[in-house]
This record gives structure tokens, sequence and C-alpha cells, in this order.
């Protein structure tokens, strides 16, 4: 029994947890399929760019990719409570493979537009819509509870370290040599990550409601499963508010993206390789606050935390408006880092705690069909204000946009809205 003087903390971070074997397997799959990743998402707006000179073109590749999570999210986190999570990513590993080396073919006889570009990374981004899911709704089955934010932590680390910082480097070099090896290079990391996902061993157990039967009332079960999730995540005060801002926070980075390219060769005057570079440094900023970021929340709070998120990624938006520098792009690039590793390892561990596990699924695709479904209009908005205003103009209204998101989690702080909520799961 819990005293009621001294209520335990259900996300008490152990200072040197193991992680275990498994893990290990899990953490090595996520870094190569994070590789590749990097790479291809480095060459696509490249490729783009050759294609076109319109910025909203361009920005339509982000628009391509993370279109599926508004369209596929919610049936998505159905069935990840439906289907053995391990073996399904596993399958959409070799889903993807087959699309990027298709993709990678076409590049080579030279017969690639931005139709088959867009199609491509569409097939990418709804393989996503699931397996981002389900890989974390699988860690808890992986790793003990006092080890859900270091190993997220890891997790994002190595994310960030491959998606931002080696693949982004190896894809402008490569897509400087000839176009067609990053897209090559990336299909084989999805084939290596799908061979590693399917000799994962659990040591959790997964709770899922098995797959629906083909009958008449099939589609009034799923129609039920997806309400389910999104009652329970109405419910939920903090979960919800979290999710609304999590929204408005991808719409503000999807736009800054989406444009980085015209902005690094119109308004840097950089490379394509200097292009990499700048994602390079966000990725060094989000690779040494992954290990930082765990000891900030014990010493300020998880509250507290979130308000530092939105205060650094709205003095990134403010340099990168006012002084249009490389210097000061890189600077900025790795402060925004800084501020999107300390929010996945305070809200996904928030998440996984927070969630029953049979319905982790259900309610994670209704929360990211609000975080994520804004993706793709940051990434428009972004492309209509850069060709009407140029590109710098993006980032001044990211600014203003995150100077409100701030005054928002400072109010729920204030009212110690994450502490209460941890305390009220802990007293049931």
């Amino acid at each position: 029994m819990v005293n009621a003087g001294h209520r335990a903390d259900p996300l008490a971070v152990a200072e040197k947890p193991r992680l275990g074997p498994e893990f290990g397997k899990f953490w090595t799959a996520a870094a190569c399929s994070g590789v590749g990743n990097g790479i291809s998402l480095a060459a696509a707006p490249l490729m783009a760019s050759k294609l076109t000179d319109d910025p909203r073109l361009i920005a339509g590749v982000t628009m391509a990719l993370t279109l599926p999570y508004a369209i596929f999210g919610i049936p998505a986190g159905v069935l990840v409570d439906r289907l053995d999570r391990r073996r399904s990513m596993a399958v959409i590993d070799v889903v993807r493979f087959g699309a990027m080396a298709g993709f990678a073919v076409t590049v080579f006889l030279g017969h690639t537009h931005l139709g088959v570009l867009y199609l491509c990374f569409f097939v990418i981004g709804t393989g996503e819509t699931y397996y981002r899911n389900a890989a974390q709704a699988l860690v808890p089955s992986i790793v003990a509870r006092d080890g859900l934010m270091h190993a997220n932590g890891r997790l994002v680390a190595t994310q960030s370290a491959t998606t931002q910082f080696v693949g982004p480097l190896a894809g402008a070099g490569l897509f400087a040599l000839t176009p067609v090896l990053p897209f090559g290079i990336d299909a084989i990391t999805f084939l290596l990550s799908a061979v590693l996902l399917s000799r994962l061993r659990l040591t959790g157990r997964q709770e899922f409601v098995g797959a629906a039967p083909a009958d008449s009332g099939a589609a009034r079960r799923l129609l039920a499963d997806m309400t389910t999730g999104a009652r329970w995540l109405w419910r939920h005060h903090l979960l919800r508010n979290l999710a609304a801002m999590a929204g408005a926070l991808n719409f503000v980075v999807a736009g800054a993206m989406a444009v980085l390219v015209v902005y690094a060769h119109d308004t840097l005057g950089l490379s394509d390789l200097g292009y990499g570079m700048l994602l390079a440094a966000e990725a060094v900023g989000a690779v040494l606050a992954a290990p930082v970021a765990p000891a900030l929340v014990r010493r300020i709070g998880r509250d507290h935390a979130l308000v530092v998120v939105a205060a650094t990624h709205a003095v990134a938006c403010l340099m990168l408006w006012l002084v249009p520098t490389w210097p000061m792009a890189v600077a900025a690039f790795f402060v925004a880092a800084c501020g999107s590793v300390t929010w996945d390892v305070v809200v996904v561990a928030l998440r996984q705690t927070l969630i029953p596990d049979g319905l982790q699924g259900r309610v994670n695709s209704v929360y990211r069909l609000v975080a994520w479904g804004a993706i793709p209009l940051g990434a428009a908005t972004a492309g209509v204000v850069s060709h009407r205003f140029g590109p710098p103009a993006v980032y001044g209204f990211g600014a203003a946009l995150m100077a409100l998101i701030m005054l928002r989690v400072l109010f729920g702080a204030r009212r110690r809205w994450i502490t209460r909520a941890l305390e009220t799961e802990v007293a049931r």
C-alpha cells in the first residue's frame, strides 16, 4: 500500500536502469532505420529542388510524407491494439523497402518527377503512421517502468543522431555524387531493420484485443474502437491539452523544415552539402540534450521542463527570422533540438504510463492525429508564406505562435498539471 503522505512516482527515474539485450536489438533496428530515413529526408527536398524552384511544390514532399498521419492515424491505432506489434513493424519495413527501392530504380533510369516522389513518400508516411505508434507501445514490453524515461531518451537521441546528423550528412554527400545512392541505401536499411525486428523477443506482455472477425459487425466494432480512443483522450485533461500543444508545436517545426532547403539556398547562400550541415547542427543539439534531459526533469520538474521547451523554440524562430546568417541558423537549430528532445523524453513517458496498455494504440492514434495532423498543414502554410513573403517570414510567424504556446504551458505549470495527473494515477 502506498503511504498517502509520500506517494510513489509512477515515472520515477532510475539512476542506472538495466535496459536489457532485447532493448539493444530494438535500439539497433531503430538506429539502422534512422540512418536510412535521415539519408532520404535530406535527399528528397534536394531532389525536389532540382525538379522545381517553387517553394510550395518543394514543401509538397513534407506534405506527402505526413498527410497519412491525418488520414490513417486513428485506424492505424486500432490495428496497433489488434495485431502483433513486433511482426507488423517488420512487415511494414519490408513494404517500405519495396517502395524506396522502386523509387531508386526510377531515379537510376531518369524517369523521376514530382508525382513519383510524392507517391513514394506518401507510402513511406503511411507505414510510419502505424510503425511509430506500434514502436512506442512496444517499449513497455521491452523495458521495466523505471527505465522508460532512459529508454525513451536513448531512442530519441539515436533517432536524432541518425535521422538528423549521420543520415543528412551522408544523404547530402551521396546526392552530390549521384542522386540514386541515398534512396538505394535507404531501401537497404528498411530491410535490415525488418530482419532485426523479426528476431526481437519481448520480455513483457503485450495486451491487444486480437483481430476482428470478418463479418457484418466488423465495421461497427472498428468504429467503436476508434471512438473509444477518442473518448479516453478527451476525458483526460492533461493529455488532451498536450496533444493540442504538440499539434501547434509540430505546425511550427514542420513549416520550418519544409522550406529549409529554400532558406538554406536562397537566404543563407549555402550549397547542398551546407544544407546537410544545417540539419546536422540540429542533431548535435538533440544528441547532447538526450542524456541531460532526464536530469533536467529531475531538477526543475516535468511541469517547468515543458516551459523551457516552448521558450527554446520561440528563441530559435526569432534567431532565424531576425538574423538570417548561417552561424545563427546553426545555433538556432541546435537550441530547438534541445527543446524537442526534452519534450519527447517527458511526454512520451507520460503517455506510456498514463494510458492503459490495452488502449495504447487507440489513444495514441488519436493523440498523433491531433499532434501530427498539423504537420502537413504547417508545411503547406510555410510554402505559401515563403512564396509570398520569403523564407524568413516563415520563422517570424513561428516565433509568434511559439510565444502563445509558451504562455499556455506556463499557465499549466503554475497549476502543476503534470504532477497532479501522476498523483491521481498513483491514487487509483
